[in-house]
């Protein structure tokens, strides 16, 4: 049992696969170039984005790495906003806030995908944009994402689920 801790990975399938939505999401040309706001809520925006092309992608499979991929991204906004000096007593309440806009997102994509043409990019910038309905990055982003998605139904789901999982480059 001791020596359980030396062999185990050392990062679950859930993080490593949270940390590459983290990091497509945080690409410089999304804030630098099509204009997401570089703040806070454009930020959990973009996660909130490249999470539900992953869940998209595992949908009606592998619903416990699902589940825990989830998990995992309130676990670090937990820690995220506990770093930012929210006091504990508030931080429940922020990050359950956190959980209805992430959901409501991920219902208006899901409903976006499934409608005609232009709901994406509708959906996008209702919500990445809310201040820039007219924004030109939801164009640009909705673009994105429908080539995500395409290159995340190239990747096999088991593969994703054991932490394997790759975003390719935004086109600028």
């Amino acid at each position: 049992m001791f020596l359980k801790r030396f062999f185990r990975p050392s990062t679950s399938p859930e993080r490593s696969s949270y940390e590459a939505i983290v990091a497509a999401a945080r690409h410089p040309v999304f804030y630098a170039d099509w204009g997401v706001p570089d703040t806070l809520d454009g930020r959990f925006d973009m996660i909130s984005l490249h999470a539900f092309l992953v869940l998209d992608r595992l949908k009606g499979t592998e619903q416990a790495f699902r589940q825990a991929l989830v998990d995992e991204l309130f676990a670090d906004m937990d820690r995220s906003l506990r770093e930012m000096g929210v006091g504990d007593l508030s931080v429940g309440k922020k990050v359950r806030k956190m959980a209805e806009v992430f959901y409501g997102r991920l219902a208006a994509y899901d409903q976006a995908l499934a409608a005609p043409q232009g709901a994406l990019e509708a959906a996008i910038a209702r919500n990445v944009f809310p201040d820039l309905p007219e924004a030109a990055g939801a164009g640009l982003l909705a673009t994105h994402v429908m080539g995500q998605r395409e290159h995340l139904a190239s990747q096999d789901a088991g593969a994703i689920a054991r932490g394997s999982v790759h975003f390719k480059e935004p086109q600028p």
